[in-house]
């Protein structure tokens, strides 16, 4: 049977595969700047005897035909770039980048896609249907290297019935995979405010537009965009992370600077807040004697799982691991430019065990102690194996 010659071949080629990861984990690149990763990619591939081509820069899209070709096509996808974060664990394949950092697993999701995309290919007399590999850039950075591949067609030629993507949890233990149909995780915009008043002596303040004072009442009048704005049971999240102005106790400073971040489950939602933001910040600033210039760096979308592929996914793990080694993820307020391959075609963006506490791997994703059980390699790259041969969609 097909499922068990891919296990078979996972549990052959697992050692391999860590053994790309660790390669993988110890040279990391940046959002954007992922060459070397991109290279090394394309040589497995070339290897595998996988044609590909080059998009995006650093993207690589390989295509696997089995037989009648024509007859689906699934996506695979797996994200490569790395975080400013400087590694502090104490591992042979510690990052050789000093302030960079393979922190959030993308070591491991590349890895996952070359496995799979071995097998598949090794494996295509006996399954049907075409396989699309996409290994994507700069997913920690917007504007997300999935917009700027849908941009430059990753999805057309041929266009995929489904797409999915998984991605490490550091909470679930190795061996075990989680799905959630629906909103999964949340859109992210970046909020830019400056603040612009007379400044002048603090001990002269009905002479000024207090810029510190100004922010202070912004900070807390942002709050009813979510209290008394937002519907309650809609998930939504605005905090303000950064203020900045003033350098010395006898000055009320011309300008101060607030950062922030906006998330939302509902697409709808997210834009009139966008409005409500704007009209509460300038209302605030200008009754307050200042203006403010505000710039809302729109980022990912809502990443939101086909309920039906997410139910057939789910299944097909069953099916590989045992129903009692699959459960219901979370709902994160978190960020994944997956979300605009969801808005282009059904996806599912499942999440792959990680932890083993007895080992002491329990550390979270963008810190600089995170690491993985590599015994998961074999799990991840057997299930997307699986789907991409197995997975036949044709719902909305």
């Amino acid at each position: 049977m097909l499922i068990e010659k891919i296990k078979m071949l996972a549990q052959k080629y697992a050692g391999d595969f860590v053994e790309i990861r660790q390669h993988l984990h110890a040279n990391p690149e940046l959002s954007y700047l992922e060459f070397e990763t991109s290279k090394f990619i394309q040589q497995c591939l070339a290897t595998y005897g996988i044609p590909f081509t080059v998009m995006a820069t650093t993207g690589v899209v390989g295509i696997i035909e089995a037989k009648n070709p024509s007859s689906r096509t699934v996506a695979l996808r797996g994200d490569m770039d790395a975080l400013p974060i400087k590694e502090e664990n104490d591992v042979p394949y510690k990052s050789l980048r000093d302030g960079v950092m393979h922190a959030c697993g993308h070591d491991v999701h590349t890895t996952c896609l070359l496995g799979a995309a071995r097998i598949l290919s090794e494996l295509k007399d006996e399954w049907e249907g075409t396989v699309k590999l996409i290994f994507q850039p700069g997913e920690e950075r917007n504007p997300g290297g999935a917009s700027i591949m849908i941009k430059e067609g990753v999805l057309e030629h041929p266009k995929p019935q489904a797409i999915f993507g998984l991605h490490v949890h550091p909470g679930l233990a190795t061996g075990r995979l989680s799905f959630r149909g629906g909103m999964v995780m949340a859109s992210a915009d970046e909020l830019y405010f400056t603040i612009k008043g007379k400044g002048g002596h603090a001990a002269a303040p009905h002479l000024t537009a207090d810029t510190i004072l100004i922010a202070s009442h912004l900070v807390v009048a942002l709050q009813q965009v979510i209290s008394r704005n937002r519907n309650p049971l809609s998930p939504s999240v605005l905090s303000i992370t950064s203020v900045q102005g003033g350098h010395t106790t006898n000055v009320i400073p011309n300008e101060v600077k607030m950062m922030g971040t906006f998330r939302a489950m509902d697409e709808a939602w997210r834009f009139r807040a966008h409005e409500l933001i704007t009209q509460i910040s300038k209302s605030v600033a200008e009754g307050m004697g200042a203006s403010l210039d505000l710039h809302i760096d729109v980022g990912y979308p809502v990443v939101h799982n086909n309920t039906k592929l997410n139910s057939l996914a789910r299944s097909k793990a069953e099916e590989l691991f045992g129903k009692e080694n699959v459960e219901e993820t979370e709902m994160r307020m978190g960020a994944e430019d997956f979300g605009y391959y969801t808005q282009q075609v059904p996806g599912c963006f499942f999440r792959l065990g990680v932890m083993n506490a007895a080992k002491g791997i329990t550390s979270g994703v963008h810190t600089p102690t995170f690491n993985i059980d590599e015994a998961a390699i074999e799990n991840g790259i057997a299930m997307m194996a699986w789907l991409g041969s197995s997975v036949n969609f044709t719902g909305e």
